[in-house]
């Protein structure tokens, strides 16, 4: 349906990526940031919220019975200094498109998550992070500046040094200060599209800690897969792949003739037919014994294109569909380095639990930074995905408790059920949040289902 401004509305049923809890919206498709501003400023009632490609796992992009604005309408490169690697993009502008313009430039995206098929403006939302936190930190971090649409409908002009309490807020705010309209990103200088990958299969839980403490700062990406199901003297084990931008010189001493060649291919969504319960324990035990043993006991300088290092999963589109219907949440916590010994109890305690997880990953973080509700802070991250099962919900809250305990935080973008009363806990700079928060949002335009479940504002 068309609207008077510059915009369209649809009614939608949205849901995160995990699909666990689709809530009914107004979407509305702005052709302009005039148009969005408007639409923000005639807001009322349940709120609005902008939406990018939908990949947070659970309700932070949804809002039942309210507006939400879709991001990818506005897209596109506005500026680009190809010599330094500086480039004004629309918020919902993806990495995907970033990388497909720029990498055969010689420029790369500073920061990745495990997906490419991320808004500009989502990944500033959720301050995202990727494999490399260590060494780069989090994407924000590169975002010299951005505009922002607040709750009467101005369009400020924010940067980390001339407005440092709204970009604080804004970056890992959830979507809740405002509507980023366009964001100026500093990239990473690259001579090829390949990675050389070191890769080490370890036998324990130990093992792939040691040598993650011990070798990480050698690469500038490092990774570990966990195979969740093995018990025992196994549990634990692990594939861990750390890594670095591979020179024009190694890609053409490999045959590649072109270094910055880049064009990603993705095959067709599976359908919509699978049912829930397909990944059982048993399927995803099969799977991680086939993917365990596949892998070399320890190989060196193997050069892996972007999209199998980054973005394996993104090679089917849609993959969540291999949930089912009843869908799944992803649980990811951080925990300081001293306290490497929870990782180990939840490692213990989801392995001995029947849960089924064939995706959990072990990466470590760098020092954290002054956004107010940032998630990465120095330490442990472990992420992965799990079916929704009877009695889940149980065994992550006590779990949510131990992290709480060693002073760690469960990650906002991906979360779908933990306990409100423990977000002050994981994020103690909530407060400073809300004030601002308040300040650019006096009538509390902007709400989400997350905003909500977890009394944010």
């Amino acid at each position: 349906m068309s609207g008077p401004a510059g915009f369209e509305t649809t009614e939608e049923l949205l849901a995160g990526w995990g699909r666990t809890a689709p809530t009914h919206a107004t979407v509305v498709h702005p052709h302009t940031a005039e148009a969005a501003a408007e639409v923000v400023s005639a807001a009322n009632g349940r709120g609005i919220v902008a939406r990018g490609l939908g990949r947070g796992y659970g309700d932070c992009a949804q809002n039942a019975g309210g507006t939400v604005l879709d991001g990818p309408a506005l897209s596109g490169m506005i500026d680009l200094d190809w010599e330094r690697g500086i480039v004004r993009v629309g918020a919902g502008t993806s990495l995907d498109d970033l990388m497909r313009w720029l990498v055969p430039l010689g420029w790369f995206v500073p920061v990745t998550p495990g997906t490419r098929m991320v808004t500009v403006g989502g990944a500033i939302a959720a301050d995202i992070h990727g494999k490399n936190h260590h060494v780069k930190g989090s994407f924000a971090e590169h975002v010299l500046g951005l505009r922002l649409i607040d709750g009467t409908g101005e369009v400020r002009e924010v940067t980390p040094d001339g407005d440092p309490e709204v970009f604080r807020a804004t970056a890992g705010g959830m979507g809740l200060t405002g509507v980023i309209v366009d964001a100026t990103v500093r990239m990473t200088p690259i001579t090829s599209s390949l990675i050389s990958v070191d890769t080490d299969r370890t036998a324990d839980l130990d093992e792939v800690m040691r040598l993650m403490v011990e070798g990480d700062a050698d690469y500038e990406y490092s990774v570990a897969w966990i195979d969740l199901i093995a018990t025992g003297r196994n549990m634990g084990r692990s594939i861990l792949q750390r890594g670095r931008f591979a020179s024009a010189d190694q890609a053409r001493a490999a045959g590649h003739a072109d270094p910055l060649r880049y064009s990603p291919k993705q095959l067709p969504s599976p359908p919509d037919l699978f049912p829930s319960g397909l990944l059982n324990r048993l399927t995803v035990r099969a799977f991680n014994e086939l993917w365990y043993r596949k892998a070399p006991t320890i190989r060196r300088d193997e050069l892996q294109t972007i999209e199998q290092f980054f973005h394996p999963l993104d090679m089917i589109a849609e993959w969540n569909r291999i949930y089912g219907p009843r869908g799944f949440l992803q649980w990811q916590f951080v925990v300081p380095d001293e306290a490497g010994e929870v990782v180990r109890t939840a490692v213990e305690r989801l392995s001995g639990s029947g849960v089924s997880s064939f995706l959990a990953v072990l990466k470590r973080f760098g020092p954290g930074n002054e956004h107010y509700l940032s998630f990465p802070r120095q330490g442990w991250t472990l992420a992965l995905d799990i079916p929704v099962l009877p009695g889940l919900d149980r065994l992550l809250d006590e779990l949510d408790e131990l992290v709480v305990e060693a002073g760690g935080a469960v990650y906002l973008a991906k979360d779908s059920r933990v306990r409100p009363e423990l977000v002050p806990l994981m994020y103690p700079q909530l407060d400073r949040w809300r004030e601002v928060r308040s300040r650019l949002d006096p009538e509390g335009r902007f709400r989400s289902d997350l905003a909500r479940r977890l009394r944010l504002c």
